[in-house]
């Protein structure tokens, strides 16, 4: 007798008498039968989705805060927007919480707390609860780098909150105002940069080194510097000069950590602009209507109102060569600092097109301070002690550009014409130096932000004329 002939026989029970006919189940029976069937493994499929949300994160930026949703895979999903409370609500189908999930803690002034739940078997809502009304953006981003599929969203308040009431601006006496330096710390928010040995992301050490370079110069008499970004949050390119012009910034400086396929590469770098660069760009600045409002207005001390648009080409160009000009030797004084306290990568100042440093009246230069794919140079970048130092050498590289050329109007300009100029010869020491011009070794380097008695050929020091009498 077969196991399924016994357990039959057990259901029987003593009771029933032999056994009973089986009857054949109907065609409906069979289709309906069927039909369930199918709607079972559609609920089971339902319920248990191969989609996973993994993480929530969110940056503050200065005008809006993005929520970042990732997840295994591309997502489907539907939003909308709900008040009393305000918060805005994100349908994601097919998608369950990882198990390794948890709700962010969020401390913003936009927004309150972010939570997630099963809404209905297959969709998972998150709910982002508000603590102000909002433009809400949203899109998919695919994997890229260190990050998978993500849902990015972002708030825009209706009113800035988040933007500080300006002060009243009171211009400096003429000939008194800072030298404003903008310091572009790369990277930020979703865009993490070159991620280095160890996990060390790109985009931290440079604010880092940033924050660093900024201090150094606020220390300064005479100088200013402004971060074009001040936490972990991301800028289009374009808008990080668009910060500095608005300043104004006298000064433009980005950092970066290098990276390459290999990891042998090392080595710190100075950029400029290329002149193909160059070129490229006083057609683009020309082109583009915002910017021609901007140079009819006035850039540097060239006005393009009223002129034809064949003159108006040739000013362009000709400011943007001479920035560039004034770039490379930026870029140099830089360069020639930080060769004391780093490996250089190239013994010259380097040039490329990097849209950052694509500005008709403002010198700027791009920053590589090493590879971070070189898990030497990785666990030096990730340093506090050696980011000061890189900080230290870039400030003392803008500082001493600034007195060799100083814009017109500014404290360092007033201070740098009221002394003479020496421009370093091959075998010249500071001691030799002070000795020509009857002066200290402590004022040569009190005039130039020298810290020690290290001088380079060509390098062009201040000498104060009030030592010399003359």
């Amino acid at each position: 007798m077969c196991c399924a002939t016994r357990v039959r026989e057990a259901a029987l029970g003593p009771a029933d008498e032999g056994p009973r006919r089986e009857r054949r189940p109907s065609l409906r029976h069979r289709r309906r039968s069927q039909a369930v069937a199918l709607l079972s493994v559609c609920l089971a499929a339902v319920s248990v989705p191969a989609n996973e949300l993994v993480d929530v994160r969110s940056h503050d930026g200065p005008e809006s805060t993005r929520v970042v949703l990732d997840t295994k895979a591309q997502v489907e999903y539907r939003t909308f927007v709900l008040d009393n409370p305000d918060r805005v609500v994100f349908d994601l189908m097919g998608v369950r919480a990882a198990q390794s999930f948890a709700p962010p803690a969020v401390t913003s002034d936009v927004v309150r707390r972010i939570r997630a739940a099963v809404n209905r078997p297959g969709m998972l809502r998150v709910v982002i609860d508000l603590q102000r009304k909002v433009d809400v953006s949203h899109f998919r981003l695919a994997p890229v780098g260190p990050y998978g599929h993500r849902l990015v969203i972002d708030l825009e308040p209706d009113t800035p909150a988040r933007r500080p009431a300006r002060a009243r601006v009171v211009s400096p006496p003429e000939g008194r105002r800072d030298i404003m330096v903008a310091i572009d710390a790369g990277h930020g928010g979703e865009d993490s940069g070159a991620i280095g040995t160890g996990g060390i992301y790109e985009k931290r050490v440079v604010l880092a080194i940033a924050r660093e370079i900024k201090e150094r110069l606020d220390a300064a008499r005479g100088f200013a510097g402004v971060l074009t970004r001040k936490g972990d949050y991301g800028l289009p390119l374009r808008k990080r000069t668009e910060i500095a012009r608005q300043m104004p910034a006298d000064i433009f400086v980005s950092i970066h950590a290098d990276a390459f396929k290999n990891s042998r590469a090392r080595g710190a770098s100075v950029y400029a602009l290329s002149r193909r660069g160059a070129s490229s760009e006083t057609a683009r600045w020309l082109a583009e209507s915002e910017n021609r409002a901007d140079l009819i207005g006035g850039f540097g001390p060239v006005t393009l109102e009223g002129r034809s648009s064949d003159l108006q080409e040739v000013l362009v160009d000709m400011s943007m060569k001479a920035n560039l000009s004034r770039s490379l030797g930026l870029g140099e004084a830089i360069r020639r600092e930080m060769a004391g306290v780093a490996r250089m990568h190239k013994k010259r100042v380097e040039q490329a097109g990097f849209a950052v440093l694509k500005s008709p009246d403002v010198p700027s230069v791009l920053v590589e301070t090493g590879f971070i794919s070189n898990a030497g140079e990785a666990r030096l970048l990730a340093s506090p002690a050696h980011q000061r130092k890189l900080a230290g050498a870039i400030a003392v590289g803008i500082r001493n550009w600034a007195y060799a050329y100083p814009p017109a109007g500014t404290m360092v300009a007033t201070v740098a014409g009221e002394m003479l100029r020496h421009t370093v010869q091959r075998g010249e020491t500071i001691s030799h130096i002070a000795q020509r011009y009857a002066v200290t070794v402590s004022d040569i380097r009190d005039a130039n932000n020298v810290p020690g008695d290290r001088i380079y050929i060509g390098q062009l020091l201040l000498i104060p004329r009030t030592a010399t009498g003359g």
